[in-house]
This record gives structure tokens, C-alpha cells and sequence, in this order.
């Protein structure tokens, strides 16, 4: 069951597929699944622990679009209760190597 901070963060997740597709005409279908199926605050994690960047980190990229990645959400600091200080370097990392400033 999710307390509020989490359900909040869900619907932020959803909320930053929908931001992708109407800016950026991006559909990322696989992530939305994910989301759904296992929440905001789990996909955020398994993404996050998975090797290298994710498809959708590299098609925001090529967009120009990391401020609405899923890195960038997670480092937002209302969030920051959510993550590991070590998921939060991971998101942060992310996107410095890929020339993106979150702070």
C-alpha cells in the first residue's frame, strides 16, 4: 500500500510520460507499462539499478527533453525521502554525463 509522498510521486511519473508525448511526441510505452504495473517509486528504482542508461534517458536526450526524465523527477527534493542517497548519485550522474545540470 502507498502512503501519500508515494502516490504523489506515482502520478508524477505518469504525469512526465504524458509531458514526454504531447512536447516531444514520444511515447514511451514500456515505461507507462511499468509504471502501472509496479508503481512509480519501484520502476524509478529498478531503472535506476539497471546497467547504463535506459531507452528513455537516451530518447530524452536526443529530444532535448532531460528535464522531464525520470533522473531528473527523482532528484527533485520533495522526493528525496523516496531514494537512497546512492540512487539519487546514480540520477544525478546520469545526467551530468549526459551534459544535463539538475541542481
Amino acid at each position: 500500500m502507498m502512503n501519500d509522498l508515494e502516490k504523489a510521486f506515482h502520478e508524477a511519473m505518469l504525469n512526465i510520460y504524458d509531458l514526454g508525448l504531447s512536447k516531444y511526441g514520444y511515447r514511451a510505452n514500456r515505461f507507462l507499462r511499468m509504471v502501472v504495473e509496479q508503481g512509480g517509486v519501484s520502476t524509478a528504482r529498478q531503472l535506476l539499478h539497471a546497467p547504463g542508461y535506459h531507452e528513455g534517458l537516451t530518447r530524452l536526450w536526443e529530444l532535448g527533453g532531460l528535464k522531464i526524465s525520470m533522473e531528473a523527477l527523482v532528484l527533485e527534493p520533495r522526493w528525496a525521502s523516496l531514494f537512497t542517497e546512492e540512487e539519487l548519485r546514480i540520477a544525478r550522474r546520469r545526467l551530468q554525463d549526459l551534459g544535463f545540470n539538475p541542481d
